[in-house]
């Protein structure tokens, strides 16, 4: 099998693990009042923080070690590239949202919803392309080590997206969304790790410089949507700490998952 079979197969897997994760909404009833919404976008703002840091920011600043520049630099000038695309963003959905001919899906669901399903989407494009580049070096050098580095990360990569998924897919169902739609929305998100993935092989010189600035950018996206829309709504008049006590298990169970499997 060369490089690009693969890379497909092991990004195949982590968008697999997505799905499962996404799969959550199947086995548990529709989350009734806000203090259940609360708890659903505590925990998904808890997992995208942990993940921001052990999955985007540390690799970012070690992708970036090698590079003519300092590494701080593109990581840093990333999150802030991330940032400025999220606030764009959220003006967009707010004037979209005002049109009499908006998308229907748009209005079904909520402001800091949307904007985290795109976060996490964004945050799958440099995953896909980290393990794509990891089976490509592999296979062009011809180290069996190379190869068992590679297939731990994408079975890493793989793991820690079950949480994600269901990140997704549970604040999508707290706001009334059928089960079928929530858990195709969110296995959705991780439709971009093969795309990305086998086209992080094909154009391997040109985009590995890239991956720190690509990392940074889903971090500084996932922060804006965390700070901005998930931690307040979870945490304001939050009078039994639920949706505080959410953020903390959230971010907990990432962490365990990214330092448990490197």
């Amino acid at each position: 099998m060369n490089a690009i079979g693969y890379a497909a197969l092991g990004t195949s897997f982590t968008f697999a693990m997505t799905a499962a994760g996404s799969a959550v909404v199947f086995f548990i009833r529709r989350p009734g009042g806000s203090g259940s919404k609360r708890v659903c976008l505590g925990f998904a703002a808890g997992v995208m923080i942990a993940s921001t840091i052990w999955s985007l920011i540390i690799p970012a600043v070690e992708y970036a070690r090698g590079s003519a520049l300092p590494a701080i630099l593109p990581v840093t000038g990333g999150m802030a590239l991330g940032t400025a695309f999220l606030l764009v963003l959220e003006v967009l959905i707010e004037r979209l949202r005002g049109l009499s001919r908006a998308p229907r899906a748009l209005n079904a669901v909520s402001q800091s919803t949307a904007l985290l399903t795109a976060a996490v989407t964004l945050h799958n494009i440099p995953e896909g392309m980290a393990v794509g580049l990891c089976f490509a070096l592999a296979v062009a050098s011809g180290e069996p080590a190379l190869m068992l580095g590679a297939i731990s990360l994408a079975l890493g990569v793989g793991v820690q997206n079950l949480p994600e998924g269901a990140a997704i897919s549970l604040p999508l169902r707290g706001e009334g969304m059928g089960r079928g739609r929530a858990f195709a929305l969110g296995a959705a998100s991780a439709v971009v790790e093969p795309i990305f993935g086998v086209l992080a092989v094909l154009a391997v010189t040109t985009l590995q410089p890239l991956l720190p600035w690509l990392l940074g950018f889903a971090a500084g996206a996932m922060l804006f949507v965390s700070v901005r829309e998930l931690i307040p709504e979870a945490c304001c008049a939050d009078e039994r700490y639920m949706g505080t006590l959410s953020v903390l298990l959230g971010f907990s169970l990432m962490m365990i998952l990214d330092i448990a499997l490197g």
